[in-house]
């Protein structure tokens, strides 16, 4: 969709004349917010007492398996848009089920985007929150959930209710939803802070040839938000190799020129790279294609359907070249075991799945990285640095109940002042015969604690339930689920993240 590069300047730039744009086709509006939200509460009283409840929905960007069911799921057909924007205030309500593709094309207009925008188009805003989304903004804006100022769960218990940080009757449960992957209920709406943006995004790709030199330059960049001089809006960073890696800026900016176009033939990561002796690369994206520049090529992973090799992608349909489609094709794999059988016809093993985003320290970032590259073989890996926010009304909020020493969210404890790196990475390795199950993501996992980090839960897990409980909420979460779902009828967050195969 390109309409947003036809657009007036005024209407997307935050400049005068914006309180005057028409609202989006794509807000739902509070009506048939609430026809939603009953079709989802007629569904859930439809399941019987004491049966499992589970969202009936196809699609899901989880990399785990989900134990197949024939019980009926709750609806949420009606629940995937966004309600309404209000530009004044610079807040967005929100449907849990609506993509962060449909929220960004309803809140562009306006010259506002989330807080943060995961890279990829068909991630909700609720699985951002009740799982763990990142991105370039992270740095200064921390992680999605840190931008909700309140939302409504439909508990186990099938009750609707509105949890807020400041609110003492429902902020445990405010402060234990993120990274609780629907364990303790599900986001039918949720308000969100928005913050202005401007048309372009001015990029620049710096070269390392070190990765003690690239992580200290991440943690300089984080901190102070210059590089160069120059103010720094987003940043994340790719490493190829030990001796090639880039930390990639970018700046807003209002100035037009010339843009590139990565979501037809031209390969984003692939720009990234340059001659070591050359300055820093510049570059040009709209704003919106900013947002999605790692969606075309899901970042590297279209490669393995071959869409980077020249050949095939001049023939690929352009709408196929997206996130949304390579789910479908991982699905096929996943359900005709179709990437083992050609590596068994190549007389090579099957692969071992190794999908992952995980958070170490900034300052153990290239400790990592080094362990990484010769152990798994996997390349490229993205980095992208986090901090939790030191402004706005939830960090207020959260100051009031808990002081400022530690995060408060309680699945994913992080501390205050301090900087971390998320690291993913997503491909496979040859299993080797003899070996457990999972044998190399269980040696990241063990890795990734001993330089005391976390990891995302959005794929397999294998930790042992003392390890899992010491990591992502322990007691507490057992009293908040308790109260929650008394009857259980949620799986638990380690059932549902490491015992479900």
């Amino acid at each position: 969709m390109q309409f947003f590069r036809d657009l007036p300047l005024p209407v997307i730039g935050g400049r005068p004349g914006r309180d005057q744009v028409p609202p989006p086709a794509t807000l739902v509006g509070v009506r048939n917010h609430e026809v939603g939200v009953e079709r989802l509460l007629e569904s859930f009283r439809a399941i019987p007492a004491g049966a499992p409840v589970r969202l009936a929905k196809k699609t899901s960007n989880l990399f785990r398996s989900r134990a197949a069911t024939d019980a009926p799921g709750l609806d949420v057909s009606g629940l995937s848009g966004v309600i309404s924007v209000d530009p004044q205030g610079r807040t967005a309500d929100v449907q849990g089920m609506c993509t962060y593709e449909d929220l960004v094309d309803a809140t562009l207009p306006f010259g506002l985007a989330p807080m943060v925008v995961p890279q990829l188009k068909t991630i909700t805003l609720g699985g951002a929150v009740t799982g763990l989304g990142i991105e370039s903004t992270s740095f200064r804006n921390g992680l999605p959930h840190e931008s909700v100022l309140e939302m409504d769960v439909l508990v186990p218990t099938g009750e609707i209710v509105t949890a807020r940080l400041d609110d003492p009757e429902t902020a445990e449960l405010f402060r234990a939803f993120p990274n609780s992957y629907g364990t303790l209920g599900y986001a039918t709406r949720l308000r969100i802070e928005l913050e202005p943006v401007e048309p372009y995004v001015r990029l620049r790709h710096v070269r390392f040839t070190d990765l003690t030199a690239l992580q200290d330059t991440l943690a300089e960049i984080t901190v102070d938000r210059v590089y160069d001089g120059v103010r720094v809006d987003y940043v994340d960073a790719v490493v190829f190799t030990e001796t090639e890696s880039y930390i990639v800026l970018g700046e807003q900016t209002a100035e037009a020129g010339p843009v590139s176009d990565y979501t037809d033939q031209h390969i984003y990561y692939r720009s990234i790279q340059h001659p070591e002796a050359q300055t820093p690369k510049e570059d040009l994206l709209t704003i919106r294609d900013y947002l999605w520049r790692w969606d075309t090529d899901w970042f590297w992973c279209s490669r393995a359907f071959g869409t980077q090799n020249p050949r095939i992608r001049r023939f690929w349909p352009k709408r196929w070249l997206r996130s949304s489609f390579y789910w479908k094709l991982i699905g096929l794999d996943k359900k005709y075991d179709i990437g083992d059988r050609l590596e068994a016809r190549k007389g090579l093993p099957p692969r071992e799945r190794v999908v992952q985003d995980i958070e170490v320290p900034i300052e153990r970032t290239a400790e990592f990285v080094a362990w990484f590259l010769p152990t798994t073989g996997i390349e490229p890996v993205w980095l992208c640095p986090l901090r939790l926010r030191e402004t706005g009304p939830s960090v207020e909020a959260r100051k009031d109940q808990t002081g400022p020493a530690l995060h408060p969210w309680t699945l994913y404890p992080l501390e205050s002042d301090r900087s971390y790196v998320n690291i993913g990475f997503w491909s496979s390795v040859p299993i080797v015969p003899g070996e457990p199950v999972g044998a190399m993501n269980r040696r990241i996992e063990a890795e990734v604690a001993a330089l005391d980090g976390h990891k995302s839960l959005y794929s397999e897990s294998f930790y042992s339930p003392e390890d899992f409980a010491a990591m992502y909420g322990g007691d507490d979460y057992d009293r908040i689920k308790r109260r929650y779902d008394p009857d259980a009828r949620l799986l638990g967050l380690y059932e549902k993240a490491v015992k479900e195969k």
